[in-house]
């Protein structure tokens, strides 16, 4: 018998010894393998954002510097677009195992790379294979879990974020001052291939879905069209004046016209159902994490805070986070659409908060408040919507879907990031308070955008 698809009564006392749950028999060695993974991603992630620095120095590349981490972003959107048109074809274990394979090659040959060409090589595939792995990740949990346990396997997800976002930097830090940071890329592969070990027998489980997964046309080349968008956007932030709007304006074009053709139609307008769940993890993503790149900042100029304690005050945003998640996956006695309204006006009311740390009369505790408040809006929004799209989806369009909601995250994010940064930029001449302002400003517009279309998340009648 397949799990994911049994009666609800499966675990009954009668029937079986042990109480439901993802830690259950069946499911305890799958939510392992997968929190490890999703473990390993983020501690690379941010592990590589300490590093980078001395790596650039090391490899006399600090003119690629936007490349090594705007390539993984845009190989990633390839990853993402092949995994779910395999996973609805043939199932998440092609697109696993692939992804596994390109994820672990990246490491290996950036850790082993004497130049940054090779480096940035290395940097490609490995998105390339991270990009692969997440909707396969997600159509396990479509496939292998029953609906009601999809809110605590993705509270899980996040829980996996949590101590790589508290640690990562630190540890990363130590390997890079002590012992090398090529370390930082070698030695995620020997825990990366264990972790996904434990995901064998779901795979064997999961073949082929039912139904005809149908196919767009052109779809591979709209996500190389997006994945150039990304690219130009994060060299045309490198640059100044003329140069900088010659390549802005053309990865701006690509974006939309490329991006919107790998979404569900009517995501942009925030269409009713699943158009506007994928929307909204874009919206908020985009809102929280544009506003979680300045913050730092901002505590550190207008403020005068260190930097380990700028950094302190962002981690309270990823426990946030987690406890949103957590709620959401245990606790929470209310509907998913209950939850997507309460995490975004959460979100509204802790960006603009937050935001206020542009100026110097505001307490940084009462600004670090409001980031808590936005992570825990943030994390209450992100598994549920989720599990909204797995729940709308039918088995051939899991893979679709999920790599849809990931792609919306990723363009919207870099896109959102990419023009801020500008506006910070141009502005900072003229006045920080401005610089700042202009900034959160599109954060805040963002997070009361989510709350519009959080009330479009509900399937039409």
């Amino acid at each position: 018998m397949n799990v994911g698809t049994s009666d609800p009564d499966l675990f009954s006392a009668t029937e079986a010894p042990y109480p439901p749950g993802i830690l259950a028999p069946p499911y305890r060695a799958a939510t392992i393998g997968m929190v490890a993974l999703i473990s390993l991603i983020a501690f690379e992630a941010l592990a590589v954002t300490t590093a980078m620095p001395t790596v650039a120095r090391d490899l006399n590349g600090l003119k690629a510097y936007a490349l090594a981490f705007g390539g993984v972003l845009a190989t990633s959107v390839i990853g993402m677009t092949l995994s779910g048109r395999w996973s609805d074809r043939r199932g998440p274990a092609p697109a696993m195992w692939t992804g596994l394979a390109g994820f672990v090659a990246g490491l290996l040959i950036a850790g082993f790379a004497h130049d940054m060409p090779t480096l940035l090589v290395g940097r490609l595939i490995q998105g390339l294979g991270a990009g692969c792995l997440s909707p396969a990740l997600y159509v396990i949990v479509g496939r292998l879990y029953p609906e009601s346990l999809r809110p605590k396997v993705f509270a899980s997800f996040s829980a996996g974020w949590v101590v790589p976002a508290l640690i990562g930097p630190a540890v990363s830090g130590a390997i890079v001052e002590h012992v090398g940071w090529r370390w930082v890329f070698l030695g995620v592969p020997l825990l990366a291939i264990p972790a996904a070990a434990g995901l064998r027998g779901a795979l064997r489980s999961l073949g082929k879905p039912s139904g005809i997964a149908g196919e767009a046309p052109g779809r591979m080349m709209n996500a190389v069209g997006a994945s150039l968008g990304v690219c130009l956007l994060f060299v045309a932030g490198q640059e100044h004046g003329w140069l900088a709007a010659a390549l802005f304006a053309p990865a701006i074009a690509l974006l939309y016209f490329c991006g919107r053709r790998l979404l569900p139609p009517g995501t942009l307008r925030g269409a009713r159902g699943l158009p506007a769940v994928v929307a909204l993890r874009g919206v908020a993503a985009s809102a929280f994490f544009g506003t979680e790149a300045f913050l730092p900042l901002a505590f550190s100029s207008e403020h005068g805070l260190s930097p380990m304690w700028a950094g302190i005050a962002i981690s309270v945003g990823a426990i946030g986070w987690f406890s949103g998640s957590w709620y959401q996956g245990h606790y929470a006695k209310i509907s998913r659409q209950a939850l997507l309204n309460r995490g975004t006006v959460l979100m509204v009311i802790g960006v603009i908060v937050a935001s206020l740390s542009t100026f110097a009369w505001m307490p940084v505790i009462a600004s670090v408040m409001g980031w808590l408040l936005t992570g825990l809006g943030m994390g209450m929004l992100y598994g549920t919507v989720a599990v909204l799209a797995l729940s709308m989806s039918a088995e051939h369009e899991q893979g679709t879907n999920s790599s849809a909601l990931q792609l919306c995250e990723s363009l919207m994010v870099a896109t959102t990031l990419a023009i801020g940064g500008s506006l910070f930029g141009a502005l900072l001449d003229v006045s920080h308070t401005a610089a700042f302002a202009a900034n959160f400003a599109i954060t805040v517009v963002l997070a009361v955008l989510g709350t519009v279309v959080a009330r479009r998340a509900q399937a039409p009648a």
